[in-house]
């Protein structure tokens, strides 16, 4: 990650080389801190109030402090402006002390040629959050279970990885929500199987209809994916990206994601 700016509550910018965490914050110690990763548009991060909404929500039932809308507000539009960087990655976090921070960071340039080349994915067998103490929907800083799975992807090969549960039932991606499509049709995990509910997810789901597909939202087997016309993942960073291999499956690359991307672009250039 290519730090260009931070902003911290209390403080404002600084620099980036600056601590900006004390040495006994449970977000250092125990991973017990919210975060919210968003896509920045020519200087503008695409549905902040939603991010902040899906924040405020995980800090709520990690147990944390009320989040500071207004600070963060503040601090993520110091940080874009210190930055001064067009297209980027803003990054909000809220911790227990409380402390607040606003990141921006420079955007990875292979997600357009991964996008054009498609991604290939592993399955691994994943938690299914069925239980409130397993924090279903919750984005928090706990994510080494995510990148060890990302690792094992790429040892084996592979792009990423989604989870499964011990049933086989198709949960969410490392860092993504799942998609796939049998004709006009396209399926998605539910949210009532634990997984995140991710901003980009939402924003398909209002652009299927006039892009002319219908949505089924579901319980759904990997077997599922084997006979669908093409799949794909979706999330804030990487937006719209194809799948064109998963454990073995081939797919052709589809419309449906071109076509929902093309949306997606639209979409944000109106924000």
């Amino acid at each position: 990650m290519s730090l260009l700016a931070v902003a911290v509550g209390g403080r404002g910018v600084v620099d980036p080389a600056e601590p900006v965490l004390r040495a006994d914050d449970e977000a250092l110690l125990r991973g017990r801190a919210a975060f919210e990763t968003i896509r920045v548009y020519a200087g503008r991060p695409f549905k902040l109030a939603e991010h902040l909404d899906r924040l405020a929500s995980s800090a709520e039932r990690i147990g944390l402090p009320a989040v500071n809308r207004l600070e963060l507000e503040q601090l993520a539009q110091q940080a874009l402006d210190a930055a001064d960087s067009s297209d980027a990655v803003l990054r909000v976090y809220w911790t227990p002390t409380p402390v607040s921070i606003a990141l921006v960071s420079a955007l990875a340039d292979h997600y357009d040629d991964l996008r054009a080349r498609g991604q290939k994915l592993i399955s691994l067998r994943g938690v299914r959050a069925d239980e409130p103490w397993l924090l279903p929907g919750v984005k928090s800083t706990s994510y080494a279970v995510n990148m060890a799975a990302e690792a094992e992807a790429k040892r084996r090969g592979a792009d990423d990885a989604i989870f499964v549960d011990a049933d086989g039932v198709v949960l969410e991606g490392t860092v993504t929500n799942v998609w796939w499509r049998t004709g006009d049709t396209l399926r998605t995990p539910s949210l009532e199987l634990g997984i995140l509910a991710g901003v980009t997810r939402q924003t398909l789901l209002e652009l299927a209809g006039p892009c002319g597909y219908r949505v089924e939202e579901g319980t759904f087997g990997i077997g599922d994916l084997e006979r669908a016309d093409e799949v794909f993942t979706s999330s804030s960073v990487r937006e719209i990206l194809p799948v064109v291999e998963l454990d073995g499956w081939s797919y052709d690359q589809g419309a449906a994601a071109a076509v929902l991307q093309q949306a997606l672009r639209g979409r944000a250039a109106k924000v």
